[in-house]
């Protein structure tokens, strides 16, 4: 029997910001792109999306979810997902949830490898800021930590986010067992 991994402590840095974005930016040119949301997302896709993004930056949680565990949070009404497409294929997505007291959290956001180095990424998140703050939410919050892209931190307070706390966390890496049997579903 294969052991469990070591925990990985990580630095968490919660961060928010009180009003939607002043800047605009172009659409990128030499791509083709298209934001869809994703009302019902199926789950195998929501998985698969999840995995892209967050391969890279030790993303497991949702991975471990049953299919009814994750359904009744990507399926429940205050989180929307919305898929970016770069030349037809997917290549990133973004997930936001309508929390109490008028606040919206971006819960996930991210590129596909094969989306990095397009210059898209920072066109990308304004466009996940606009749909947060598109019903006028009294601050807009995201947590990341320092496993997450070297420049999530500095790109999140260029966008206007500013940070609200620190704390140190353990995430447990997933073991193979674990990933073939959350993409075997």
């Amino acid at each position: 029997m294969a052991k469990k991994p070591l925990p990985l402590k990580v630095r968490v840095t919660r961060l928010e910001m009180t009003a939607a974005p002043r800047s605009s930016l172009p659409v990128p040119v030499n791509v083709q792109t298209a934001i869809m949301r994703s009302p019902e997302i199926p789950l195998h896709f929501y998985r698969y999306l999840y995995r892209q993004v967050g391969k890279r930056w030790q993303w497991y949680e949702r991975l471990r979810l049953s299919d009814e565990e994750l359904a009744a949070i990507i399926h429940g009404k205050p989180v929307s997902i919305s898929v970016l497409y770069v030349d037809g294929a997917p290549s990133g997505f973004f997930e936001l949830a309508k929390q109490p007291e008028d606040v919206v959290e971006l819960s996930y956001f991210g590129l596909f490898e094969r989306a990095m180095g397009l210059g898209i990424g920072k066109w990308f998140l304004l466009q996940a800021l606009y749909a947060a703050w598109q019903d006028n939410p009294s601050k807009v919050t995201v947590t990341t930590n320092n496993l997450d892209h070297p420049r999530a931190i500095q790109l999140y307070q260029m966008m206007g986010f500013s940070p609200v706390g620190t704390s140190e966390e353990a995430i447990v890496p997933i073991t193979d067992a674990e990933l073939l049997k959350a993409l075997d579903g």
